[in-house]
């Protein structure tokens, strides 16, 4: 995934137009993708340094492609690669060492004079033996912990050098998306797994009906969110990847210009971008994923059914999480919040108040989240790292039988 300093976006017309390569426009730069590729395949045991450098020379007589782009492939054949990390501190181990063996040497000189006796050469030759590795060894380890002298240890790439250029034009789009303010999507077909990516994504956001099978979604953009801005940045992109799995559906975002103002960023279903993203996972987050399997499929005569339904009232919709049944023929809604904004937290509070009225819903928010959120209503089911289950089932056992006069 490409960082905002990758972003290559024109502004015109108050509109916000991401950078994409075009069959019609790019066709030659299939080549230049598969000579980028050629690259890193043979650039085993190479420095980023040494591989970025290579793909800049190639690109060097292309006029239609700028550093940003040049940074762009650098960054995205970067992640397609595994580099040797330094992650317990040898090289700066290695280079105290070094220079302290250095010191009483300095100054170095490259040829030895009257002045300088100490040629570098020969201080080199003489740390080697005494740490009894060849310099040309000590040399390459001795910033290792750089990240431009990390060394590539694998790579695997992309299926073809369409795929590359395809992931390129996604990524663009995406780091368009890091400066969003918020975004619209209206779904159709595939309205449930759009909502589904949403919530794996732990986006801020409303869901509204406009008819028997279609729904407008209004989500909250980085740009709006106060907190942890970064983390929800990069969950905001891959929300946008993976809605190209999709099926017809259209979305438009207002993105913060560099000069503070507004742009309009429109794409569709229909504009054929190919999308690197496998199909969603079952749960939308590691709590409810990990409270599903604690719970298992049945407890206490409740059965535990994922995002087994989908409430209207008017226009207003309500997915829950969970859907808990009972035998006994009880029915209740559990809605877990994970990311948040003190606005976002009374919507979702006063959802869940109206639908309250004809269902029972349980709602369960993080602790760590509860921070300036104000005063919780008593039947909220408040948890740390886990929700345990105990809680649950006695907000599930709270709930009356059918004909049982309420309390």
């Amino acid at each position: 995934m490409l960082s905002g300093e990758h972003a290559i976006v024109r502004y015109e017309n108050g509109r916000a137009i991401p950078d994409r390569l075009t069959r019609r426009r790019h066709a030659h730069y299939v080549e230049h993708a598969r000579r980028m590729l050629a690259v890193y395949a043979s650039g085993i045991g190479s420095t980023r340094r040494e591989l970025h450098l290579s793909v800049q020379n190639l690109l060097a007589s292309e006029p239609d492609c700028d550093t940003r782009r040049i940074a762009s492939f650098c960054r995205l054949l970067d992640d397609a690669g595994e580099f040797d990390i330094d992650r317990r501190g040898k090289a700066a181990a290695l280079r105290l060492r070094v220079f302290s063996m250095a010191a009483p040497y300095q100054p170095l000189v490259t040829t030895a004079d009257a002045i300088f006796d100490h040629q570098q050469s020969d201080v080199k030759a003489r740390i080697a033996r005494e740490l009894g590795r060849p310099w040309r060894e000590i040399e390459q380890d001795l910033y290792a912990d750089v990240i431009d002298f990390h060394r590539l240890k694998s790579f695997t790439g992309y299926r073809s050098p369409e795929a590359l250029l395809a992931r390129c034009n996604v990524a663009q789009l995406q780091a368009c998306l890091y400066r969003a303010r918020h975004m619209t999507v209206w779904a159709a077909a595939d309205f449930k797994t759009i909502l589904r990516y949403a919530k794996l994504a732990r986006l801020l956001h409303e869901i509204r009906r406009l008819g028997p099978d279609r729904y407008r979604i209004d989500l909250s953009g980085p740009a709006s969110v106060v907190m942890e801005t970064r983390r929800y940045g990069v969950d905001f992109a891959r929300f946008a990847a993976a809605l190209l799995t999709c099926r017809d559906w259209t979305m438009r975002a207002e993105v913060q210009t560099p000069w503070g103002t507004g742009a309009v960023l429109e794409c569709s279903s229909a504009e054929g971008l190919a999308s690197h993203l496998p199909p969603p996972g079952d749960f939308d987050s590691s709590v409810e994923e990990s409270f599903a399997r604690r719970f298992g499929p049945e407890r206490d005569g409740w059965r535990l059914i994922r995002e087994g339904a989908i409430l209207h009232d008017g226009q207003t919709t309500f997915v829950p999480d969970f859907v808990f049944r009972h035998a006994d023929g009880r029915e209740v809604f559990m809605e877990i919040v994970g990311f948040w904004t003190p606005q976002y937290l009374e919507k979702k509070r006063q959802t869940i108040r109206r639908f309250a009225v004809s269902q029972r819903i349980v709602l369960a928010v993080a602790r760590r989240i509860l921070r300036g959120a104000g005063r919780l209503p008593a039947d909220v089911i408040v948890y740390r790292t886990a929700l345990k289950i105990e809680p649950v089932l006695a907000a599930l056992n709270a709930v009356e039988p059918a004909g049982t006069a309420a309390r």
